[in-house]
């Protein structure tokens, strides 16, 4: 079996480290790349970085975060947020990070998907998905609707029909946020990770909604999921990634240790 992955998540708005609930009320709690040197010293088996705002406002990445944090992290880490063609996917990976990460581009442009995984490996893109709970309908047949820009705008899109969408394009990996349970760290939105995790056979990360050391436990079991993403519970100093590795390994959950 392979090891489940535990991975931070910095949200970065106007190059501070950001964090809010359901996507609104943002806090801005310190520095991104000193944030990002801290949890891979604490052994952390990746990191996720988002520019929440880039897509929103239609400006690129903050490509000298980026730099920044590949000159003192030694773990992959992923960038996501105002990329919108092949070249700045590249300008990314050149910039040091090991993935790229495409959300509502993706949805306006699917092919970019294709074309990021034909340049660059199928390894380097991760699909975002940013999913809102709605009533059962012929349209969103699941039961959740892909919403892009941060939030601010409903696609009428079936999520799961994305998913496995996304795979046949060419996406290597889904990194799977429920606006629902973003930020408020009373757990995963269990059924929605499981119901993407069983139709695709690519790694599914779930984020969104992470308190407690339980709710890992539940996600990468119950929710299937390969990975999950954390925020608030260690950024706010509640739990260290070490206690959240030790909590999963008493339990069974085979997870990296670098301790």
């Amino acid at each position: 079996m392979l090891s489940k992955r535990i991975i931070p998540c910095l949200d970065v708005r106007d190059g501070k480290l950001t964090k809010g609930i359901k996507f609104k009320g943002n806090v801005d709690i310190g520095d991104p790349v000193d944030m990002a040197e801290f949890y891979y010293r604490e052994g952390a088996d990746e990191l996720v970085f988002y520019d929440i705002t880039a897509s929103h406002e239609a400006r690129d990445i903050m490509l000298e975060v980026v730099r920044r944090v590949a000159e003192r992290i030694f773990i992959p880490f992923s960038v996501g947020g105002g990329l919108r063609t092949v070249e700045d996917m590249r300008a990314v990976l050149m910039a040091g990070a090991e993935k790229v990460s495409v959300n509502s581009s993706a949805v306006t442009n699917p092919q970019i998907i294709a074309d990021g995984s034909r340049q660059f490996g199928a390894q380097c893109v991760v699909l975002g998905m940013d999913v809102l709970k709605v009533p059962v309908s012929e349209k969103i047949p699941s039961g959740y609707e892909m919403v892009i820009h941060g939030g601010r705008k409903h696609m009428g899109i079936d999520a799961l029909w994305w998913a496995q969408e996304a795979e046949r394009l060419g996406a290597g990996e889904i990194c799977l946020n429920s606006i629902d349970a973003d930020g408020t760290q009373q757990g995963y939105e269990m059924d929605l990770t499981a119901l993407i995790s069983s139709h695709v056979s690519i790694p599914v990360i779930a984020s969104g909604g992470a308190g407690e050391p339980q709710h890992l436990a539940d996600v990468l079991t119950g929710g299937k999921a390969d990975a999950a993403l954390i925020a608030s519970m260690t950024h706010y100093g509640h739990y260290s990634v070490a206690d959240i590795k030790d909590y999963l390994s008493e339990r069974g959950i085979k997870v990296r240790k670098y301790w």
